[in-house]
């Protein structure tokens, strides 16, 4: 029985399939010393965006679910309400197209005129004034996070199957509850992954206000602005953070988490959230094979 338990806990709703064949491929080349090698490397493919009628943006991605990183990457655009009624998304893998489509009428030909590009390594672009209505955002005060979690949810986390382990170049981020790995999507861009989370969560209505987000990628303003905007209060990394970063989590009360390996980790922002409920010492360090899973290559 408490096996099946533990199973299940591990289980996620939703996660890296490395075995799709669509996602990746063998490459010959040669390694340091000349021989032959073959290497698995990750697919990079353009898909073009409609929201309507309308021409969004050509995203790079790998192509996998390519509904939910439509659906999240407009509502975390604000071109998305959360009480819009989505009546179909078409998506056609030979034009590398998706259309999402809404039961109102949609036109962001003035949002779209201004673009910020992110500091994502496959970059992201920001349409719009990229700081519209966060001041408001309100996170639950009375989410929590033990330490024990932390620990459980890293050590679940860094030794998943994933296209990364299997291939590298890519990003990970990964939805959360309590000690739990709910949801895991990998892309070459994290903006890609967050948007395809905030996708699952719009399409099956999760509530946000009790999750943690976990990313494998540095905590940049881009990172911590769709964290708040999806209404997560925890933000957890391996990397390290940015300043702007650091200063909107704590404008809107963001815990905010980085260098989280092993038993190690620091919190610049929203620090009363965390309980600690375990010893440190008795956490053990990171495994070596594990360890280089959200490294520079990422």
């Amino acid at each position: 029985m408490v096996q099946d338990q533990t199973k299940r806990k591990n289980e996620l709703l939703l996660g890296p399939d490395p075995g799709d064949e669509r996602l990746s491929r063998q490459v010959g080349g040669i390694d340091q010393d000349g021989n032959a090698v073959r290497t698995r490397v990750v697919t990079e493919k353009p898909l073009t965006l409609y929201l309507n009628r309308q021409e969004i943006v050509t995203m790079m991605t790998i192509g996998d679910y390519p509904d939910l990183l439509a659906v999240g990457y407009l509502l975390n655009q604000n071109m998305l309400a959360p009480d819009d009624e989505i009546t179909g998304i078409d998506y056609d893998d030979e034009l590398d197209v998706v259309v999402v489509r809404t039961g109102r009428e949609t036109d962001f030909e003035d949002k779209l005129q201004k673009k910020v590009r992110t500091s994502g390594c496959a970059q992201g672009t920001v349409f719009g004034d990229v700081m519209e209505g966060f001041g408001s955002i309100a996170l639950s005060r009375n989410a929590v996070l033990h330490t024990s979690w932390l620990y459980t949810l890293t050590k679940a986390i860094n030794t998943a199957p994933s296209l990364y382990l299997e291939a590298g170049a890519i990003h990970g981020c990964v939805l959360c509850e309590k000690d739990r790995p709910l949801v895991y999507m990998e892309d070459v861009g994290r903006h890609n992954a967050v948007d395809k989370i905030a996708g699952w969560m719009f399409m099956n209505g999760v509530e946000a206000h009790d999750k943690i987000f976990y990313t494998t990628g540095r905590l940049t303003s881009e990172m911590v602005i769709k964290t708040a905007m999806m209404g997560i209060p925890i933000l957890i990394s391996r990397s390290g953070f940015t300043a702007w970063g650091v200063d909107l989590a704590r404008q809107v009360g963001l815990t905010l988490i980085g260098r989280a390996r092993g038993k190690r980790f620091v919190a610049l922002s929203g620090e009363k959230r965390i309980v600690f409920d375990m010893d440190p010492s008795s956490v053990a360090d990171e495994d070596a094979k594990h360890a280089r899973k959200g490294g520079r290559s990422r």
